[in-house]
């Protein structure tokens, strides 16, 4: 008969677990700043929604009207987001198509071509635009970019305040986002793919365009959407070149490439309404003021939606190497 007994061994002191107090500390420090992370982000949702509910409870608010008018018309009792939605929607595409190619096209030759002492170079240059403040490329955008379309364009053709103006500014600041996104992304591609595609006789440019750029395709597309989101986001530059006054428009009235997409004309985005009006004298609790907020959260919403939607296109196209 075995004896199945087991037989106690004492652990050696080095294989015993110890406190470690500063460890510990170091977590629970971590866990505060998660904690008031969240607190804030609460904080701020509740808020905007708070502030937001004052705005349409009033009578003069009609919830249809706000979220299905294309007038926003504050004097006249007229709260159409469209309007605000549309100049925030033309600036946004107007940089992304500026800033999707030359982000990209920086980020595959950083990643692809450049050496190691170019790289080392280039890229904080880059990553210094990150660092100007807005405002600087708001006076760009109205000292140069402006004056630039109108001598190419014409000066009846292209508004003082114009929202083209706006979208390359902001196409510009949110460059150096796309391309070291992209850029950190083609890296963690592994080196096998490349040295594989090499033995079957494609070129560079081929192994950039045809391997690494699919295989990184999650990261470079997070990056896009995180810098559209900065291009939602962004205050200054189209508060001071996009203009101060909404694009009203009527759908079946107005012509939609004369007039309502044309971006030679101004428009007033979300973010430069919030500027405008809360630096201005607005008294508290009046139906302007808290309008302000319930633009803040349907901007919110916008931001909210972009970055949900870059989550779910990373976990669906992820791709994991050994």
């Amino acid at each position: 008969m075995t004896d199945t007994r087991t037989v106690d061994v004492a652990e050696p002191d080095w294989l015993r677990r110890r406190p470690r107090p500063g460890e510990l500390a170091i977590r629970g420090f971590l866990f505060v700043c998660g904690a008031l992370s969240i607190a804030i982000t609460v904080g701020i949702i509740y808020e905007l929604g708070k502030e937001s509910l004052l705005f349409f409870q009033d009578d003069r608010v009609s919830l249809s009207d706000f979220l299905t008018g294309t007038v926003w018309q504050p004097q006249a009792g007229r709260f159409g987001i469209w309007a605000l939605v549309l100049g925030t929607a033309l600036i946004s595409i107007i940089a992304m198509v500026v800033a999707v190619p030359l982000g990209l096209a920086a980020a595959i030759y950083l990643s692809e071509y450049a050496s190691t002492r170019v790289r080392g170079f280039f890229k904080p240059v880059l990553e210094v635009l990150v660092g100007i403040p807005t405002v600087v490329y708001g006076f760009f955008a109205l000292t140069f970019m402006t004056p630039l379309l109108r001598s190419l364009f014409g000066a009846n053709l292209v508004g003082f305040f114009n929202v083209l103006s706006a979208g390359i500014v902001v196409g510009i600041l949110i460059v150096p986002l796309i391309s070291s996104l992209s850029e950190d992304a083609l890296a963690a591609v592994p080196d096998s793919l490349r040295q594989a595609a090499y033995a079957l006789g494609a070129s560079r440019l081929e192994v950039a365009l045809r391997v690494v750029v699919p295989a990184a395709l999650s990261g470079i597309a997070a990056g896009f959407v995180v810098a559209l989101s900065r291009a939602v986001g962004e205050t200054m530059v189209v508060t001071l070149a996009a203009g101060a006054s909404p694009r009203n428009f009527s759908l079946g009235e107005d012509s939609l490439f004369g007039f309502i997409l044309d971006p030679f004309r101004g428009a007033q985005a979300m973010t430069g309404y919030v500027a405008i009006t809360a630096s201005g004298d607005v008294s508290h609790n009046s139906i302007d003021y808290n309008s302000i907020f319930a633009v803040g959260l349907a901007l919110f919403v916008m931001t909210l939606g972009l970055n949900s939607l870059s989550r779910r296109f990373v976990r669906r196209f992820r791709q994991e190497y050994e």
